[in-house]
């Protein structure tokens, strides 16, 4: 089941590319993981969505390397 846009957390509405050329797909089911994951890369607590958000904000719009390394780490999900 794919999740409506409207229902994800607050910054992957922004990140549909990138999971998209990461391989990832959004569900009810992974979303929460995926968030807890995207935190730990950008070293962020888990649930400080606005710091997340600018940390990979930071990362993929100011560095093209950056921004492939945050999709690769994104690439070696392991969703249950």
């Amino acid at each position: 089941m794919t999740v409506d846009i409207s229902s994800m957390t607050c910054y992957f509405r922004h990140l549909q590319d990138i999971f998209k050329e990461a391989g990832v797909k959004v569900t009810n089911e992974n979303k929460k993981q995926i968030d807890q994951v995207i935190h730990k890369i950008v070293n962020t607590k888990y649930k400080n969505c606005p710091l997340a958000w600018r940390r990979v904000k930071e990362r993929i719009q100011t560095d093209e390397m950056a921004k492939k390394a945050f999709i690769n780490e994104l690439k070696m999900l392991k969703l249950s």
